[in-house]
């Protein structure tokens, strides 16, 4: 058994890494799952939250942001399809705050139920980020 697993994130803009790792954390919808080489193939939708990729045993993960999307294992490897990611470092927590008091008002004012749902999925990956970035 190999020491490293492929993996691929894919947003529909780019193809954003195709590279190996000794395990990737992925934020599941049920709970964070760790996919080690030789996984047992598996789908998974994602939740907003952290992808950790840990290149080396003992290193330190790379963090990129998901907003969503979808994980599969496959003997090949892992493939996530994101919504959309956003880098760690360049979060703004001073404009994202105004940003989640705006939605909230939004939520409160939405005239009916499909526009509160899309709002609400809004704030919860604007309040995840939050969570991170702090």
């Amino acid at each position: 058994m190999s020491d490293t697993l492929h993996y691929e994130i894919v947003s529909p803009e780019r193809l954003l890494k195709d590279a190996e790792a000794t395990m990737i954390v992925v934020p599941g919808t049920d709970g964070d799952f760790g996919v080690l080489p030789g996984h047992a193939p598996m789908m998974s939708t994602i939740r907003p939250g952290v992808v950790e990729v840990y290149a080396s045993e003992g290193a330190a993960p790379e963090k990129l942001f998901v907003k969503g999307g979808l994980a599969q294992v496959s003997p090949k490897g892992l493939t996530i399809l994101a919504e959309e990611t956003i880098s760690l470092d360049g979060v703004d927590t001073a404009a994202l705050a105004k940003k989640i008091a705006d939605t909230r008002e939004d939520i409160a004012d939405a005239k009916d139920e499909l526009s509160k749902a899309h709002l609400e999925k809004e704030l919860d990956w604007m309040l995840a980020l939050a969570d991170v970035a702090a």
